[in-house]
């Protein structure tokens, strides 16, 4: 993925296995690390999954109704890594009911959660979210949220990058608020007229406000969509975060490691060679 051979040996050579699972960073070479949200720093993924579910099952059986047609529900397994996982809200609506071949009129920002436009379901989605974020609270990663402040402690700058509107909510629940240097985000992304993920105008952006170039920042990332930003963005190194089958998705994405558990990677600073 990217072409971009050259980053692509820096980061080989910055990264080493000590054992099977464990993955050293050398931080006197990346002096940024950008971690998405939802499923790296935030057990949010199932939120969003049942938001989505919620959404998509109430729109397809009433779809089905009309049609007289058979329901066939969304898959939060198949479905939602292959059209919503890390994606904007309303991309995320329109690849997924291209995938049933159903279109629908993008509407406008103003449509109420109720009309059957990409607009308003997106509205919609992010209801039932903050619904179940409101009674289930969030649960962190206390691996990542350890890594991040190891990072800091070492002088490596930070900055959340995720397609969610809601980060701020979320951050403010979980009291992740001051852990981050920068923030980019969906409502970010809006305001600034940034394409989301798969592009890479969040994490340049994110880049760009701590200060350091793409080829020194490390990309944390748990959806392919991102991985793929994280390497046509030519950012130094690229960490997919996830396990069995969906390891290889990332790779095959773009990653150039893959952890299951972001305990898995190590800090070090390494000493310059005399010249």
């Amino acid at each position: 993925m990217g072409g971009d051979d050259d980053a692509s040996q820096r980061a080989i050579l910055n990264v080493h296995h000590v054992t099977s699972s464990d993955v050293v960073i050398d931080v006197s070479a990346f002096h940024a690390f950008l971690f998405d949200l939802d499923g790296v720093i935030t057990r949010t993924a199932n939120l969003h999954a049942s938001a989505w579910k919620k959404l998509f099952d109430g729109y397809l059986t009433a779809d089905a109704a009309r049609r007289g047609a058979p329901f066939v529900p969304f898959d939060i397994e198949r479905d939602y890594r292959a059209y919503v996982d890390g994606k904007p809200r309303n991309a995320g609506i329109r690849d997924f009911f291209a995938s049933r071949d159903i279109r629908l009129p993008d509407g406008t920002p103003h449509d109420d959660p109720s009309a059957e436009t990409v607009q308003g379901l997106g509205k919609r989605k992010n209801r039932y979210f903050l619904e179940f974020l409101e009674h289930e609270g969030v649960r962190v990663y206390q691996s990542a949220i350890a890594l991040v402040r190891e990072a800091r402690g070492l002088g490596v700058k930070t900055a959340v990058v995720s397609s969610s509107r809601n980060t701020v909510a979320i951050l403010r629940v979980a009291r992740l608020t001051d852990l981050f240097q920068a923030r980019v985000d969906g409502a970010e992304a809006l305001r600034l007229g940034l394409a989301g993920k798969p592009d890479p105008a969040t994490f340049h952006e994110a880049a760009r406000r701590l200060g350091v170039p793409a080829a020194s920042g490390v990309v944390f990332e748990d959806a392919t969509a991102g991985v793929e930003a994280g390497r046509r963005g030519g950012f130094g190194l690229v960490v997919g975060v996830g396990d069995r089958e969906h390891a290889e998705r990332l790779r095959q994405y773009g990653a150039h490691v893959v952890v299951a558990d972001l305990g898995a990677i190590r800090l070090e600073r390494r000493a310059k060679a005399a010249s």
